[in-house]
């Protein structure tokens, strides 16, 4: 057929010639065969050259031969072809009532098209005296149309009217009368999101073709009726401009749209959240008479976020600049602002009052009682702010507030205190700061771990108890051992009662983890393993780094399965004794001893594990036993350890005769005098010199602590508690290795740190380290773990100290976080420990350029200097004090140098 034959040579004028030749009934039996070709190309369509494309749609569009089935199609295709001339041509093959009836069916299905079908409409229109579309999607597109260039369409498809401006084509546009009214009526439809649009409106009220005072009053009635996203709102009423008469215009409007952000402040989030509510607030500029009904709100927004904060406190000014807030609202505000750890917000408040002062002396008295809030503020440069504008306004107070006054300086630091007393007429002991002791915990030690689950049900309930929560030691230790004691008493009453854990998976994890025991479960059961269980992860398919814990803890649970299977072992060596995850000697000996009588051989991962957790002779006879416990002396576990006549039992006598696992120092010499680099690794790591052992341990075992092995890839999973479970005597070992691998891959935020303080074995270089980086990226746990070490008598202030100064200097650790988890820890009565760490740090961070930040700290140990009584001079605190100026470095170091004499 020839339209066949000319649609698919791309000739589109020839197709459109041949479709005038071929009657309706023809069309209508070409129509399977047009739509065939079409579909043809459907998937490749954007890799062939327009020209095919085109000719094979305007064949298909010609043979749909009722209005209806047009209106159908070109619906159908909107998105796939832009329209261009050749439509039209193909519609001007209809009689005039066709087109018609099709503009009719068209008009509302225009949603989504571009602006090509609008073009369309209106030749449509315009040729077949049809009426003029009135749909919101035309408008969308009519406005803009005219403004624009309507590029190679024909003169008789470029619509409107000439003219050299959009007003001339406007005034022209026989369609203007009708439409410019329907968008002037709701012009917040049109506008929000496209600041084009506010353009060509704001344009046309400047030529006189709209109303401007009609157009604002529409706009803000639209808006007030259905808010739009703060960031559009913004988009709209910034570049807007209001006049002050278009303000009061609007007054009810803006009001109702004030009222719905703040509601939505007041939920507060993160700056990227707030931002286009505080935008769109600002562009709204509500009058003080208006934000003052809204007082009670903005008072709340002072206990948000920083820049939902400050924006409160900039609208309360100004509505008490205008007379509108009362006195007992502004102290109220003082009270949730001269507190906060921003310095920005306080500095501004006390700026803030110094203002109202000025304003009306008249109320001096009651607002230095509200600035002298701020001597409670920990941070000395505040301190010294506030006690300025007390000293500029103290004689118009009068003498009546002076008590109050006095009192409230008693809290001042020791470097504002004298001047405090003589500022206010104190006696001199007010400004003397009481001398106490460290306020350290309380420790109260290792808890002992219950014996064994008694029934298969409670097996079952630990088990999915650790699957949904794999972070605590103890329950996936007795969960463990309950899978393999019970699966050899009775394991089908085990398998039915593991039923119903079974069902929920855990997630997948990058490393191995204890919610990984579900795979015991499994294999309990005799189900099939999962994709990717546990011991299938030597397979090439998930061959991922794990940890070196991760590594030991796969080896234990492949080993706990092929002891299920075997039903060999009645029950697990290596579950501890304490929460620590250390076993007393004297139980591994009874229960190497039960094993002997039943002649089973122990498996060795479990008895590596057993041996790494148990505490040698000589600590066993100098440690405390935990609660509990037998509490039996070293030299007699070792005489019944001697008695065992096993292997595995010859070997833990041996064991604890020789002391156990070799301790290792992770010192690295010379780490502080060699040049920070980028690379983390050979600058300040922990050694990691690894031991080996006679008889070897399983090679899971011996990794965590014999030579290191390369290390591919960085880990993809934070340290977890069993990590530290895994070597509870040898701590610094532990984190010297994994923990330690890659400081700035997200370690951060897991918490163990205070286990790793309550655990065992020397605190050393690599203990200490993780401490000073974590005060970047956990700083809560690195305070606990510092605190419980200071209580044990493990902390070495002098190596932290000047740990945390080198990774400061060596951008490691921003000096912000490390005086804030400093700050905190002072903050809980730990003055001479705080103390202990910044006299160590001071030096470095003051030598020759001091750090950003270093002031902080100077005012931080003036603070913790004058708690605990310290003495000594520093001489690069002196040195820094005898500089000239009054910054607040400078300053700083004179109070702490003057303290310290």
């Amino acid at each position: 057929m020839r339209l066949l034959e000319l649609a698919e040579t791309g000739d589109i004028a020839a197709v459109v010639g041949e479709l005038g030749t071929l009657t309706p009934e023809e069309r209508a039996a070409c129509a399977k065969d047009t739509a065939a070709l079409r579909e043809a190309i459907q998937e490749t369509r954007y890799q062939r050259p327009q020209e095919e494309v085109a000719a094979r749609y305007a064949a298909d569009l010609g043979c749909q031969v009722t209005p209806e089935a047009a209106a159908d199609w070109l619906a159908r295709h909107k998105s796939a072809i832009q329209p261009a001339p050749w439509t039209v041509d193909v519609l001007d093959l209809y009689p005039v009532a066709w087109r018609a009836e099709l503009l009719a069916r068209f008009d509302g299905r225009l949603a989504g098209m571009s602006v090509g079908w609008l073009r369309t409409l209106e030749h449509l229109v315009r040729t077949s005296c049809g009426p003029v579309p009135m749909s919101e999607p035309f408008l969308f597109y009519w406005l803009p149309d005219r403004a624009g260039d309507h590029g190679e369409w024909p003169g008789h498809l470029r619509g409107g009217a000439p003219g050299a401006t959009l007003a001339e084509r406007l005034r022209a546009d026989d369609f203007t009368p009708r439409l410019l009214p329907l968008i002037v009526a709701h012009p917040a439809r049109f506008v929000t999101n496209r600041t084009y649009w506010l353009g060509l409106l704001t344009g046309l009220a400047a030529d006189g073709l709209i109303d401007r005072e009609e157009l604002v009053r529409n706009l803000f009635a639209d808006m007030a009726d259905d808010p739009p996203h703060p960031h559009h709102g913004w988009e709209i009423v910034e570049p807007l401009s209001l006049t002050p008469s278009e303000h009061a215009l609007v007054a009810d409007e803006r009001v109702a749209l004030v009222e719905r952000l703040l509601a939505r402040l007041l939920q507060d989030g993160t700056r990227m959240e707030t931002a286009p509510s505080l935008a769109f607030l600002r562009a709204l500029a509500p009058a003080p008479a208006e934000n003052a009904s809204a007082v009670r709100d903005h008072v709340a927004l002072l206990d948000g976020s920083l820049p939902v904060a400050a924006y409160a406190q900039e609208i309360l000014a100004e509505v008490a600049e205008a007379g509108l807030l009362e006195p007992d609202v502004l102290t109220e505000v003082c009270q949730r602002v001269l507190l906060r750890p921003e310095k920005k917000l306080v500095r501004a408040q006390l700026s803030w009052l110094d203002r109202e002062m000025r304003r009306d002396p008249t109320r001096a008295a009651r607002v230095l009682a509200d600035v002298a809030m701020t001597f409670d503020h920990r941070d000395a440069s505040l301190q010294e702010r506030a006690l300025n504008v007390v000293a500029r306004h103290l004689e118009k107070a009068g003498d009546a507030v002076l008590p109050e006054l006095r009192t409230a300086a008693g809290r001042l630091g020791p470097g504002l205190a004298e001047r405090a007393a003589e500022l206010l007429g104190a006696s001199p002991e007010t400004a003397v700061v009481e001398q106490v002791a460290d306020v350290l915990p309380v420790l109260t030690g290792p808890q002992p771990v219950p014996g064994p689950i008694e029934t298969a049900v409670e097996v079952a309930q630990e088990v999915a108890a650790v699957v949904a929560n794999d972070w605590d030691v103890v329950p996936f230790e007795r969960a463990l051992d309950g899978l393999v004691r019970h699966a050899h008493r009775d394991r089908s009453a085990l398998a039915e009662a593991l039923a119903p854990v079974v069902r929920r998976k855990p997630r997948e994890r990058y490393d191995c983890t204890q919610s990984d025991l579900y795979d015991v479960a499994r294999a309990v059961r005799g189900d099939e393993p999962r994709e990717n269980a546990v011991h299938r992860r030597g397979d090439s398919r998930y061959a991922r780094v794990p940890s070196l814990a991760g590594a030991m803890l796969m080896a234990r649970l492949t080993e706990a399965m092929d002891v299920i299977a075997s039903g060999t072992q009645p029950f697990l060596l290596a579950v501890p004794t304490d929460t620590t995850g250390a076993l007393e000697a004297a139980e591994l000996v009874e229960r190497i001893g039960e094993l002997e009588q039943l002649g089973v051989t122990p498996a060795p991962v479990d008895l590596a594990q057993a041996l790494l957790r148990v505490a040698p002779a000589c600590d066993t006879a100098a440690t405390p036993a935990a609660p509990g416990t037998s509490g039996t002396s070293g030299e007699e576990v070792l005489r019944a350890a001697e008695k065992l006549r096993s292997e595995a039992g010859q070997r833990l006598a041996r064991w604890l005769r020789e002391g156990g696992l070799p301790r290792q120092s992770s010192h690295r010499e010379g780490w502080r005098e060699q040049k920070p680099v980028s690379s983390w690794e050979m600058w300040c790591t922990p050694l990691r010199a690894g031991v080996v052992v006679d008889p070897p341990l399983p090679p899971a075992a011996a990794a965590l602590f014999g030579p290191y092995p390369q290390r591919k890839t960085s880990l993809g999973e934070p340290a977890a508690p069993f990590w530290v479970a895994q070597l509870p005597h040898h701590r610094e070992e532990m984190m010297a290795r994994d923990y330690m691998e890659s400081p700035q891959a997200g370690r951060g935020r897991t918490g163990i740190l205070p286990l790793v303080a309550e655990s065992g074995g020397p605190a050393e270089y690599a203990v200490h380290l993780a401490l000073a980086i974590d005060m970047r990226m956990d700083p809560d746990a690195a305070v606990d773990a510092l605190l419980v070490l200071a209580a044990r008598g493990q902390l070495d202030g002098e190596l932290l100290g000047e740990q945390i100064e080198v990774l400061i200097r060596a951008q490691w650790v921003e000096s912000n976080r490390a005086h804030d988890a400093l700050r905190l820890a002072a903050d809980t009565g730990a003055y001479a420990t705080v103390w202990s760490v910044l006299s160590a740090a001071l030096p470095g961070l003051l030598r020759e350029t001091p750090v950003r930040g270093a002031g902080a700290f100077l005012s931080l140990g003036v603070t913790c200097a004058s708690h605990c009584g310290a003495k000594g001079e520093i001489p690069e605190v002196v040195a820094v004090a005898e500089r000239t100026g009054s910054s607040q470095l400078v300053k700083n170091a004179r109070q702490l140098r003057d303290m310290l004499r």
